[in-house]
């Protein structure tokens, strides 16, 4: 394969991330009000539409990889795509009719759409050299910038397209299914190999107790859940200390920037540097948020603490995928992928669920230092991980 053709899939990939994204973003800014608005009695119930997304997502994980492995990725992301469509015709009409459990339904299509789509970084990886691979799995995330303007602005611009608001914007987002499809269609992603459809390689048991394992899951784990739970308080907690809504929406965007701009130089940083000094960056990162969130409630702590957030998140999402590409042979890379994306999207979906709750009753400040220690575990393991590799290399010269 050559680098043209390499870089011609990473960007057609990207340009189905940020659709991706961009879907997310819209349903995120709209489906707790539409979910406000379709229950009439019991409002403490808008955000479980949205729940059952991240719910739906978490579950969709393991069998998707599972079906990619065994049809390919292009296979499956129209399949996902096909799904994610179903959603957003079922989303507009449960819309028209005030039906809140057809839109509970369609959120969980819309949220297996996205269990699919999360392969694409590991697709980026596929079609990529070994030399690459770090960047193109890096570029790929780089194209959720564009969401972050995209998104929003989908969502404002269909929301009164229909005689019922924001049935627009679910009509809207079929048209973005299908683009991801039409764009997957000229994606040229080698398709599995019989040896591979039929070899399971090592159990899963074995391939778990790798120490690259553990510490690809952790700080991909660790670190979306850090930065998830930060960002969505954030807005709950500057609102108690007296902010407004457009403060915290320039906090948002500025967060968002940190975590997607890095993205287009972390897979440099990881060639350059090495995987482990990477994770072990995004670490002190994570924790240098943490800091400068104890150490006061003023805008820019606010500002400040969720960009650096941002940015350690990029580094520990994209070092851990890195990282994990290195624990498997191609027959085995179905069942871990979707093992790793289970345990991240997985604990993110209860972290979506419990962060309000948690924000209401321990507050800003008990909030970082909850999440302290996961960070601690990432720098401590990665360090390890670090000098351990040091240590091997250095008696395999000596022998």
């Amino acid at each position: 394969m050559t680098i043209t053709s390499v870089r011609r899939n990473v960007f057609l990939l990207a340009s189905c991330q940020a659709l991706f994204m961009t879907s997310t973003s819209a349903i995120i800014s709209t489906a707790p009000i539409v979910g406000g608005i379709l229950l009439v009695d019991d409002k403490s119930l808008a955000t479980l539409p949205l729940a059952l997304q991240f719910v739906a997502m978490a579950l969709t994980t393991i069998p998707a990889s599972l079906y990619m492995g065994r049809f390919g990725r292009k296979v499956g992301f129209i399949t996902g795509a096909s799904i994610g469509a179903c959603g957003g015709a079922l989303g507009a009409y449960a819309i028209m009719q005030g039906d809140f459990v057809l839109f509970c339904i369609a959120s969980l299509l819309t949220g297996s759409f996205n269990g699919f789509c999360h392969y694409f970084r590991f697709a980026a990886a596929d079609v990529s050299t070994d030399a690459f691979r770090s960047k193109a799995i890096s570029y790929v995330l780089a194209g959720s910038i564009v969401a972050a303007l995209l998104g929003p602005t989908l969502a404002r611009n269909t929301a009164d397209l229909m005689s019922a608001q924001f049935a627009g914007v679910y009509l809207a987002l079929i048209v973005v299914y299908l683009l991801v499809a039409c764009i997957v269609s000229f994606i040229d992603i080698p398709r599995p190999t019989a040896e591979q459809r039929k070899a399971g390689g090592r159990p899963l048991s074995k391939i778990t107790r790798q120490p690259k394992f553990i510490i690809a899951v952790c700080a991909a784990t660790f670190g979306y859940l850090v930065m998830s739970f930060l960002m969505t308080v954030t807005p709950i907690a500057m609102g108690v200390c007296g902010f407004t809504f457009s403060d915290s929406s320039y906090v948002i965007q500025a967060h968002i920037l940190g975590m997607y701009a890095p993205a287009f130089v972390t897979g440099h940083l990881i060639n350059r540097f090495g995987v482990n000094n990477i994770l072990i960056a995004g670490s002190v990162l994570c924790g240098a948020s943490i800091v400068i969130h104890l150490s006061g409630i003023g805008f820019m702590n606010f500002l400040f603490g969720l960009v650096l957030v941002g940015v350690g998140w990029n580094f520990l999402f994209t070092g851990g995928t890195t990282l994990l590409t290195q624990t498997y042979t191609p027959a085995e890379k179905a069942k871990v992928q979707g093992l790793n994306d289970f345990f991240i999207w997985g604990t993110i979906s209860i972290g979506a669920v419990t962060s309000g709750a948690v924000q209401h009753s321990v507050g800003w400040s008990a909030v970082n230092l909850v999440m302290a220690p996961l960070v601690l575990v990432v720098f401590a393991t990665t360090l390890w991980l670090r000098f351990s590799g040091r240590k091997a290399a250095a008696d395999k010269s000596a022998a």
